[in-house]
């Protein structure tokens, strides 16, 4: 069975998206949990363009590491002779088991860009390669614009590889830098490639940009012709629209086309791994990302789900435990029989098959959701949605009174929010008063104030991300909007919902729900 070598360029190529920005300390992190993925080459970074990757290079040798840390740079310039190019003595000052070369394959880059003849390209790529080759142990080429180079001269383009191979490189990279290449363009091309260099004596790569959304199935395509290292970044992060999705293509080798990349116990950290890339990079997890997406796996309609609870496969194209995902059924106005069953069974809820509740939750959930109402994002609030309807839902308060004074007394000027509220529980009334950044920050001070006498648990409860959506186009500041509360304390987070065409009283509805869940949760 071919082998597969998975080279990471995350902290390289994927730190150049617009919006991120890695710290010496964030690269470490993720290269510790690149290794824990078993990913066998991870780039750290170009030594010689700025202090950062510097540091890097030398922080990383303290890492016990089973992958194999990769420094990326150039060739030489053709103004400096290899040995003192300052470029190729910051690439071996990074003391690294590989490095990685690249250059240009494209005639036109070489003419425009270089402004060098086409022999001394070859040149540089070749001296470079055999020099670092004496120096360290592989030496991987990146064929910079490979397939735009080889339409435009294929002649040309295969007189790189043969000089990045004559000089001893271990992997000749086909590079689709500028990410515009068909899956059927890479076949063809490969195919080619393959004629007219029959038994290379470098490994093939693979190297593909996503700019025409292709990078995951050209890195797919170019696995299934023979090349055994596939380069990428977690989540597709890069430059424009992003590099090949690792995430995407290790299962897809593993478990569509058979092949060896990692291990199956490493296949499960698949979306540990994701997450952790994309709260170190400061972004918002893409819950429609395929195998590890929280939407991945999560099933809606009422004959999906009948389906899925006779047989997964019936509308799941791999187990998600492979990947380190989890089967989720949703709740919402497609939501039949099968659904409450199954929500209930997550809720540990023990319902009749048969019971009428069913058919009444059922309702509930189209009414409310008629209304504006979603529940997809809002598990809390179904909960107890469906703790009402079993009759298993206890009152921990009544509202009295809420007030909520917004002041702005001159341009510049901070506004401030205050909340005042009077609340029951159990016949003890409690009227207290608390500021906030906003009002429904005020309320949401305030009211825990009022009952954390009550109930001291309500201490952890923190408010950590808060979303309006307007519902009703047209209407102005007149709008229904739908309030989602997400709330967490140190072991969990759950999501409410709220919807009125007063924005404080959505905010009411969904933070009521929010402390409503913890209190019943314990």
């Amino acid at each position: 069975m071919l082998k597969i070598e998975i080279y990471d360029t995350t902290l390289r190529d994927g730190a150049q998206s617009e919006d991120i920005s890695f710290s010496v300390e964030d690269k470490l992190r993720v290269t510790e949990k690149l290794g824990e993925l078993g990913i066998h080459y991870i780039e750290g970074g170009w030594p010689g363009s700025n202090p950062r990757d510097a540091e890097f290079f030398k922080k990383v040798k303290k890492l016990k590491l089973s992958s194999t840390v990769v420094a990326f740079g150039s060739t030489h310039r053709a103004a400096h002779k290899v040995h003192s190019d300052p470029n190729i003595k910051a690439l071996l000052e990074a003391a690294t088991p590989a490095i990685t070369i690249f250059g240009k394959t494209w005639d036109f880059h070489v003419k425009e860009a270089l402004r060098i003849p086409l022999s001394q390209n070859l040149e540089l790529i070749h001296d470079t390669i055999a020099y670092l080759k004496k120096r360290v142990k592989k030496v991987f080429f990146d064929s910079e614009h490979f397939f735009d180079g080889y339409k435009a001269n294929p002649e040309y383009a295969l007189k790189v590889l043969e000089a990045a191979q004559s000089a001893g490189a271990d992997c000749l990279v086909l590079c689709d830098t500028n990410g515009g290449t068909l899956p059927h363009e890479v076949e063809r091309i490969i195919k080619e490639v393959k004629f007219q260099i029959p038994n290379p004596k470098s490994q093939i790569g693979i190297h593909a940009h996503n700019d025409a959304e292709c990078a995951v199935a050209n890195s797919i395509i170019a696995a299934e012709l023979g090349a055994s290292q596939v380069q990428g970044t977690i989540n597709g992060l890069g430059e424009r629209c992003g590099n090949a999705n690792l995430v995407s293509i290790i299962p897809n080798l593993k478990l569509k086309l058979k092949l060896d990349c990692i291990t199956n116990e490493k296949l499960t950290k698949l979306k540990e791994v994701s997450r952790f890339v994309t709260e170190i990079a400061n972004l918002r997890h893409f819950k429609r990302q395929p195998y590890v997406g929280d939407s991945a796996f999560a099933h809606k309609a009422g004959i999906h789900v009948s389906a899925i609870l006779k047989h997964p496969a019936t509308y799941e194209h791999v187990r998600p435990e492979l990947v380190g995902n989890y089967q989720r059924v949703l709740v919402s106005d497609l939501s039949g029989k099968s659904n409450i069953l199954r929500k209930a069974k997550e809720f540990n809820l023990r319902i009749d098959p048969e019971s009428p509740k069913i058919a009444e939750i059922i309702s509930q959930i189209k009414d409310l959701e008629n209304q504006g109402f979603q529940f997809e994002g809002a598990e809390a609030s179904f909960e107890l949605l469906m703790k009402k309807a079993m009759g298993l839902h206890r009152k921990f308060f009544d509202l009295i009174g809420l007030r909520v004074i917004v002041e702005k007394r001159k341009e510049g000027e901070v506004p401030i929010s205050e909340a005042t509220i009077m609340v029951n529980v159990d016949g003890k009334l409690e009227h207290t008063a608390a500021t906030g950044n906003g009002p429904v920050n005020a309320i949401d001070n305030a009211l825990r104030k009022a009952l954390e006498k009550f109930y001291p648990k309500l201490k952890k409860v923190e408010l950590i991300d808060y979303k309006v959506r307007v519902l009703t186009a047209g209407k102005g500041t007149s709008a229904k909007v739908r309030v989602l509360i997400e709330s967490g304390d140190d072991t969990h987070k759950w999501g409410t919902v709220g919807v009125s065409e007063n924005i404080i009283e959505a905010s009411w509805q969904a933070l009521v729900d929010s402390i409503e869940y913890k209190l019943l949760r314990g």
